[in-house]
């Protein structure tokens, strides 16, 4: 065992993930890479993070760095957790938030189990987050120091369990020292492209990811303009989020956006960004990084509604599992099925889902 003890390391195939292995195994950890086959991709598909050769890069790293790696199969437990909720997410009229539902249910669920059963004794992914631990023995999960590439809004379901037992060697860098890092190991990695796409929807689209896997949820719906005047037709709910602007199908006139999207009656309502103002959201699936909230009632802080979105001042309340927000200044496009996080200055407090905007 290395002198700082065991590590298993997520290795997508890219950058963040291999520089992160090659530090830790410099550093003298003794490190297993681990590939996570999390779909099962159509022959001749090679997406993402998944396919052969985001296995191919990740293995020759691996090589180069010289240390032990693996590919492991969880395509069952990302089809119970990340997969299931996807389709039901959007089967509610809800848009899914498919990167977090994975680190808190995979990466850092199944894949820490996974560190359990070799025995190992952290796990490490290349998340642009940092970590400390104050002087009580808390953990608290900040910023990735590059505020371009911070990637804390898609931790937030992260608690001291998994804060004391990971590690995010580039959290504390900026992108272009992480590719830096990369040239000096000899990665072949070191120039490849940040994958912006959700790793199981081939192309980036979902509506024909949903169509071939869900077909049931193709049926042809009403568009409405916010008198509910029918003004076109739609073939499924689920092609449509709260605040879209392109792809609508529908000419108003007006710059129009979708304003609501109703499941139940597979309707979407259409209308101007006025309406899509609100002054605050109720969400469930509450999470806190610290265990608990950080005050008994009612508290300020920043929140955020959408993963490249801007922190908005609000109010938070919490009770029974929900959290209710307040806005400081209305916001457009609070979007159910996303994720509300909550920040104080560069210290991610929680998170939960958002079921519907309070107007």
């Amino acid at each position: 065992m290395g002198s700082k003890g065991s590590v298993l390391v997520a290795m997508s195939g890219g950058v963040d993930s291999s520089v992160s292995a090659c530090l830790l195994a410099e550093q003298g950890y003794e490190v297993l890479g681990s590939h996570m086959e999390l779909v099962h991709l159509a022959q001749g598909v090679d997406h993402g993070c998944c396919g052969p050769s985001a296995r191919a890069d990740a293995e020759a790293v691996a090589r180069i760095g010289g240390f032990a790696f693996e590919v492991v199969d969880m395509s069952a437990s990302f089809a119970e957790t990340v997969l299931a909720d996807f389709f039901a997410e959007h089967e509610a009229g809800r848009t899914p938030n498919p990167c977090a539902r994975c680190n808190e249910h995979i990466k850092f669920g199944a894949f820490l189990e996974r560190a359990d059963r070799l025995g190992v004794d952290l796990v490490a992914t290349g998340h642009y987050v940092r970590t400390d631990r104050d002087p009580m023995g808390a953990w608290h999960l900040r910023r990735g120091a590059d505020t371009g590439k911070d990637q804390s809004y898609m931790l937030h379901t992260l608690g001291q369990r998994e804060l004391a037992r990971a590690r995010f060697p580039v959290g504390g860098m900026a992108k272009a020292d992480t590719r830096a890092l990369a040239e000096r190991f000899g990665l072949p990695v070191a120039a490849k492209p940040d994958s912006q796409e959700v790793c199981f929807v081939p192309g980036a689209d979902h509506a024909a990811f949903i169509e071939e896997h869900a077909p049931s949820m193709v049926r042809q719906g009403e568009v409405v303009d916010r008198d509910g005047t029918v003004i076109g037709r739609h073939r499924g709910s689920f092609r449509f989020t709260v605040g879209q602007r392109r792809g609508i199908g529908v000419s108003t006139g007006e710059r129009s956006y979708v304003v609501e999207v109703d499941a139940r009656a597979n309707r979407v309502v259409v209308g101007p960004g006025d309406l899509l103002s609100r002054r605050g959201l109720v969400a469930d699936r509450v999470s806190w990084v610290a265990g608990e909230p950080p005050a008994v009632g009612p508290f300020e802080a920043e929140v955020r509604i959408r993963y490249n979105g801007d922190d908005v001042p609000a109010v938070v309340d919490h009770a029974e599992g929900r959290m209710r927000v307040e806005f400081r200044t209305p916001q457009r496009g609070v979007a159910p099925g996303q994720s509300v996080v909550v920040y104080r200055g560069d210290e991610l407090l929680g998170g939960a889902r958002i079921m519907e905007s309070i107007r």
